[in-house]
């Protein structure tokens, strides 16, 4: 039932706005990441579209690259939307990109149980991110004061399994595969997937685009959306084809990716729900001092082109 109502959606997709033409490929920014690898499979489920994939290792160099013309689009995190609105950056979310993707490890052998028994460990992060709110939530939630219970540490993502093996810190949460990693090579394990529902949710990060493109371009951005939904369906439908692209495109672990596959989740929509998370996520930021006041939500998100694609 579930791979026939993705055929069903593929093909009313079909309908929706025609992709680009070869002369006017679509710019669009992502990671080279299992989570993130929608954009470079856009022409694969969208015959006729042409994209040339900017990839990214900081969201803040993303977003700064669609304000200077230089992306149509581009992913990005919600934390960083947030802040780029709140300071009043032309920016629109248009899709969802990803969800969960975060966990919480300790270093094996530290007689670290659960998530209160970091109590005047060293935990690395870093700091201004989606991690950074996810792990103050987890600390507080488990009755620690993530500034005087726990020794917070920043630690650049790509060098945090290398820190937690040679033991410089005790723990670290951050993105996928990271956390997979360390556990299936045997130098951490899992403590908690950072995920309240009654609050933030597994939100993750979103697709974007220049406030004056979606006004003055509506076709383009509902486009590239459809193409976005299409891609996000196609890889939710043969997972065993997601994370072989993931492997083979950014040389990730094949074996991890699979063991990590439960904790990453492809998206595009944008509910109710997901509208209140952004909401409840900037409340957050608010109260952490990372934003000086939230955005107005209603104009940083930009439903109607995921409700066309819903509609479809």
């Amino acid at each position: 039932m579930a791979r026939f109502l993705t055929l069903v959606l593929l093909l009313g997709l079909a309908l929706a706005p025609s992709p680009a033409r070869a002369q006017d490929a679509w710019r669009v920014g992502t990671w080279k990441t299992a989570q993130t690898i929608q954009p470079f499979l856009y022409e694969r489920f969208s015959p006729g579209a042409a994209v040339t994939v900017l990839p990214f290792t900081n969201p803040g160099d993303q977003k700064a690259a669609l304000l200077s013309g230089s992306l149509d689009m581009t992913g990005t995190t919600l934390v960083l939307a947030i802040q780029a609105a709140s300071r009043g950056e032309p920016i629109r979310l248009v899709a969802s990109l990803c969800e969960k993707c975060s966990a919480l490890v300790a270093r094996k052998g530290v007689p670290v149980r659960g998530v209160v028994d970091l109590r005047g460990r060293r935990v690395g992060y870093v700091p201004g991110t989606m991690h950074e709110i996810l792990l103050r939530e987890t600390l507080t939630r488990a009755g620690l004061d993530p500034d005087r219970d726990v020794k917070l540490l920043r630690v650049d993502f790509f060098d945090m399994g290398t820190a937690l093996a040679r033991g410089d810190i005790d723990a670290f949460l951050s993105g996928e595969p990271l956390p997979t990693q360390a556990k299936l090579q045997g130098y951490g394990e899992i403590l908690a997937y950072p995920y309240f529902d009654d609050s933030i949710g597994p939100i993750n990060a979103g697709m974007i685009v220049r406030s004056e493109t979606a006004d003055t371009q509506p076709d383009k951005v509902a486009a590239m959306v459809a193409a976005h939904v299409r891609a996000t369906e196609g890889l939710n439908a043969d997972a065993a084809f997601w994370l072989a692209e993931a492997s083979s495109r950014f040389g990730a672990s094949l074996d991890v990716l699979r063991l990590a596959a439960p904790n990453m989740a492809l998206t595009w929509d944008m509910d109710e729900a997901f509208v209140a998370r952004v909401a409840a996520l900037g409340k957050r930021m608010k109260a952490l001092g990372m934003i000086e006041r939230e955005p107005d939500y209603a104009a940083l998100i930009d439903t109607r082109f995921v409700r066309a694609a819903r509609g479809q």
